[in-house]
């Protein structure tokens, strides 16, 4: 989930005017990218970017693993999942700033479905805190859930990569607050720009194992768990000032998730791909 900001930004015609582009369209149906892969999302319960990832990779083929530290809301997801009669989907709770259960993840995934080709991290923490009365907790607790799963995970599967011959690919969730300065987002978008970071480094390392390592940076996505946490006031405030006069659905981010994670994209890693209107 990209964090809301609740810092002023000026309104122009092009956000305020109606266009083709200010209306959502109609979700694209899958094109069989990642037709008989395996994909792993973490972070996939509920309505946000994670499980529209899951049912993108689904539509397009794939067999999926989805994790998430709720266990009913896992559940729940599970089931519709399943619901649409695509491919397999298979469930496990895993709290991922544990090590260990990261590593059961990976473990669960590979004797499920036989093997991993795509790995999702998805998983982030936000808050609202200026710096000045940020706690060592909060600092801390957002680092370790943005970016401290964001390493875990790709340890794990950079190790199961290297044993194998088939190779694969990782997608983190980034965010435009990697590169925006924001109000009271210094602990959620230093966790973002140090997954951009980790990104690139490790997708250096990892050309050896056959692996690229690419993030998408969304800016703002409408779902239910953001509206129920953020003022409508806010979350309308700042989908006016993305140039398109609107958030993003969680689906149009997964797009471009899936085409990182396919064949469309074979000569791409180390990259932040920004998925945004620009703010206008």
């Amino acid at each position: 989930m990209t964090a809301p900001s609740s810092d002023p930004q000026p309104s122009t015609a092009n956000s305020s005017a109606r266009t083709p582009l200010s209306v959502a369209p109609q979700e694209t149906p899958g094109h069989g990218l990642l037709t008989g892969r395996v994909v792993v999302v973490t972070a996939a319960a509920g309505t946000g970017i994670g499980s529209a990832t899951a049912r993108r990779a689904l539509a397009e083929g794939a067999d999926v693993v989805i994790s998430d530290v709720h266990a009913r809301r896992l559940e729940a997801t599970r089931e519709e999942l399943e619901e649409l009669g695509l491919g397999k989907v298979s469930a496990i709770t895993c709290d991922v700033t544990d090590t260990a259960q990261v590593d059961a993840l990976i473990e669960y995934a590979v004797s499920t479905l036989g093997r991993i080709d795509v790995l999702v991290n998805n998983a982030g923490l936000g808050g609202e805190t200026p710096v000045a009365d940020m706690t060592d907790d909060q600092w801390s607790r957002v680092l370790d859930v943005t970016l401290g799963s964001t390493f875990r995970c790709t340890r794990a599967a950079l190790n199961y990569f290297r044993d194998v011959e088939h190779g694969g690919v990782i997608v983190n969730n980034a965010s435009v607050l990697g590169w925006r300065a924001q109000h009271g987002q210094a602990h959620y978008a230093a966790a973002k720009a140090g997954v951009m970071a980790l990104t690139r480094c490790s997708a250096i390392e990892a050309a050896a194992y056959g692996v690229r390592i690419n993030a998408v940076a969304p800016s703002i996505a409408n779902h239910a768990f953001l509206a129920k946490v953020t003022a409508t006031e806010l979350l309308d405030r700042l989908a006016s000032d993305e140039a398109f006069g609107r958030a993003a659905e969680p689906w149009e981010i997964a797009t471009t998730i899936a085409f990182l994670a396919s064949d469309y994209s074979t000569y791409l890693t180390g990259e932040v791909v920004s998925v945004s209107s620009q703010r206008a």
